[in-house]
């Protein structure tokens, strides 16, 4: 028979009684939230692959401007994960933002677009979820508009305070408070809505907000972050744009992170400069 163990937060435990036998919340939560040595080893790489797969579907290779629609991109996205051996744990999304004076509508994309994109992989039962952005440049330009950048480099100043706010110990909702009054604090735009990772895309663990819950998750964002456990830091920022006529843009970045003793550290390479397509 199962014993009594510790409990976080009495009020906050979830008892299965099952033909006299008492199954613990909490135990079963840290049974599945953490990843073994050789998981851990592992995970960069499969996030490596999912940044590959993008870097590759946000170029020329796939997309022509004018040509090429956003599903086009979606399905080659799920068809270059299976020729690699992957499979995709939710369908893929690609979405365009475009300034107001733009005379083009629909899903056609179009130079001067910026492209968001939504991916995730499996491979060996674990899950990556990765969100990043892209620019089509118009007809002589070299480089993503200066307002545009600033707006890629605000929202990775979110993911710096994200990242230092997120400690062994501490629960979601209380790494939520500390990173929103930190980025209110510095001026930013800030929605956090971060999840544990694993062997489900949304795993076991404690969230860090949700898209509608800025302040707080009550009964999981109670749950405490533990050392070796793999988590999607998923957010957005809002930042005018000069270059669109100080128009609004949403930059949402997701980018998995493993969480040990020392603190959270990304598994690969994090997006610092928009993806260009000519």
């Amino acid at each position: 028979m199962a014993t009594e163990s510790r409990r976080a937060d009495p009020s906050l435990e979830h008892v299965l009684f099952e033909e006299g036998y008492r199954f613990d919340f909490f135990q079963a939560v840290r049974v599945l939230e953490r990843r073994t040595p050789q998981e851990l080893s592992l995970y960069p790489q499969i996030a490596a692959v999912a940044h590959a797969i993008i870097a590759e579907a946000f170029s020329n290779e796939v997309i022509t401007p004018s040509v090429t629609t956003t599903d086009d991109v979606i399905w080659w996205m799920r068809q270059r994960s299976l020729e690699l051996g992957f499979v995709n744990w939710f369908h893929p999304s690609v979405s365009i933002q475009r300034s107001k004076d733009s005379p083009f509508g629909g899903s056609v994309i179009q130079r001067g677009d910026l492209l968001h994109c939504d991916f995730g992989i499996v491979y060996m039962n674990l899950c990556t979820d990765t969100q990043q952005q892209a620019y089509v440049l118009k007809e002589g330009e070299a480089d993503a508009p200066k307002g545009l950048q600033a707006a890629l480099a605000k929202a990775n100043r979110l993911q710096d305070i994200h990242m230092e706010e997120l400690k062994v110990g501490r629960t979601g909702n209380q790494v939520l408070a500390s990173a929103l009054k930190r980025a209110r604090d510095e001026g930013l735009r800030p929605s956090i809505y971060s999840h544990p990772l694993g062997v489900h895309g949304h795993a076991a663990g404690a969230p860090v907000g949700m898209v509608d819950k800025q302040d707080g998750v009550p009964g999981d964002g109670d749950y405490p972050f533990y050392a070796d456990s793999v988590h999607s830091i998923e957010l957005n920022n809002r930042a005018d744009v000069p270059e669109w006529g100080n128009q609004e843009v949403r930059i949402a970045l997701e980018q998995d992170a493993v969480l040990g003793k020392a603190g959270a550290r990304f598994l690969d390479r994090r997006q610092t400069v928009l993806h260009l397509i000519r």
